[in-house]
């Protein structure tokens, strides 16, 4: 059974890679992904990883059926509600402030700020997202959703938090091939816009390596809350995309999407 559903994901990433924007051919090249499994099994944490390597068009995975399955995009959506903005003219630039606080509560103390989305992805600044994605307006987002054919293409009639709590859903497959074409500048949007998404997307920068990514936690009105950490590492002139969920109940375990993610980069020689 385990050979089968392993077969199965194989085909649906054939079929997610097959755009030459992606890859020349379909990823058919797992290599052993034993030390990531023992990463997991070590937290017990019920997830999934991807780690794709662009250059050698292979891949790492941990637990294949649940890479495939998909879950609300939480945060990580901030990434490409950012690009939307930007190739819309909805701000200017990533240095734009277009969110005003206005004093009204709000869930953590550090958003109680004016922001740009330079500042904003960096706070994962709720409040700013959403008067982002109201400002964008439902005709538009929902043009754009489906021009880079994100995940199920849904966002239903609530634009300000189809994100948090759906009906946009993507699984770690399909945020890996959107990742892939934007950190190549690949995807059908001004290549300025998206140059300034992979700027506002640093994590941290070393004379080693550069990591850019973005976290989540879907965690309202679902039975099981979904944390993410997805986002890309350069190295050496080479590229190396990821998508890492899990199931995420207790705000005290936000830290594994991060830590379970560095830890298998690590074990990969990829940090």
């Amino acid at each position: 059974m385990k050979r089968i559903l392993h077969l199965l994901v194989l085909l649906i990433i054939a079929l997610c890679f097959m755009p030459a924007a992606y890859a020349e051919n379909p990823v058919d090249r797992p290599v052993n992904t034993s030390s990531l499994d023992d990463i997991f099994a070590s937290r017990g944490v019920n997830g999934t990883i991807v780690i794709y390597d662009v250059q050698k068009n292979g891949y790492w995975l941990h637990n294949a059926g649940r890479a495939a399955e998909r879950f609300y995009p939480a945060s990580t959506f901030k990434i490409f509600n950012s690009l939307i903005g930007l190739s819309e003219g909805v701000v200017k630039d990533a240095d734009e402030v277009f969110y005003r606080y206005g004093g009204e509560p709000v869930y953590l103390e550090s958003w109680k700020t004016d922001a740009s989305l330079r500042s904003a992805i960096k706070l994962s600044q709720v409040p700013a997202y959403k008067e982002l994605a109201r400002r964008i307006g439902t005709e538009r987002m929902q043009a754009n959703i489906k021009k880079l054919h994100y995940g199920n293409e849904s966002i239903g009639s609530k634009i300000d938090s189809f994100w948090l709590e759906g009906p946009l859903k993507i699984s770690a497959l399909e945020q890996v091939k959107l990742l892939t074409a934007l950190a190549r500048r690949q995807l059908p949007y001004p290549q300025k816009a998206q140059q300034q998404v992979c700027d506002i997307t640093v994590l941290k920068q070393t004379d080693a390596y550069t990591l850019h990514g973005k976290t989540g936690w879907a965690a309202d009105n679902i039975k099981t809350p979904v944390g993410w950490f997805v986002g890309w590492v350069e190295k050496d002139g080479g590229l190396y995309v990821f998508a890492m969920n899990m199931d995420l109940t207790d705000a005290a375990e936000l830290p594994l999407r991060e830590s379970i993610t560095l830890e298998c980069l690590r074990t990969l020689k990829l940090l």
